[in-house]
C-alpha cells in the first residue's frame, strides 16, 4: 500500500473532471454545495463528519474519496489517534476488506500529512 500515491490520483480526479466542470458547471456546483453543507459544523463536529465520510469511502473502497478525506482530516486537526480508531470501527464493521482499504488510508495519512507527525506507538 505504501506506494500508492493518493497525491497523484487527486490530481489526476481534479484534472479529469475539469472538462466535465465547465460542461456541468450545475451539477458540479450542486454537489460542490452539498459537500459544504454535510461537513459544516453542526451537532457533530466537522471532523467527525470527515471521519464518518472516510469511513464510508472505505466502505465502499474508494481510493480517491479516502485522498481526499485524508486531506481535509489533516486540514481539521485530526490526530492520527483520532483516524487510527474509526479505522478499527471500519475493520470490526467491514472485515478483511476494510482493514486493506485501513492500510490504504493510513499510507494516504502518511503521504499527505502537512508536517511530520510521529506515528503511534
Amino acid at each position: 500500500m505504501s506506494s500508492f500515491d493518493h497525491k497523484a490520483l487527486m490530481k489526476d480526479i481534479n484534472e479529469s473532471l475539469a472538462p466535465f466542470r465547465k460542461t456541468q458547471p450545475h451539477a458540479m456546483a450542486g454537489f460542490g454545495q452539498l459537500a459544504r453543507a454535510a461537513v459544516t459544523d453542526g451537532v457533530l463536529s466537522a471532523k467527525h463528519k470527515e471521519l464518518i465520510a472516510l469511513a464510508i469511502g472505505i466502505a465502499k473502497g474508494c481510493s480517491g474519496c479516502i485522498g481526499f478525506h485524508v486531506k481535509a482530516l489533516h486540514q481539521l486537526g485530526c490526530t492520527r489517534a483520532e483516524l487510527e480508531e474509526m479505522l478499527a470501527v471500519c475493520v470490526y464493521m467491514g472485515g478483511g476488506p476494510s482493514l486493506m482499504y485501513s492500510a490504504e488510508a493510513l499510507a494516504a495519512w502518511e503521504k499527505t500529512a502537512p508536517a511530520a507527525e510521529p506515528a503511534a506507538s
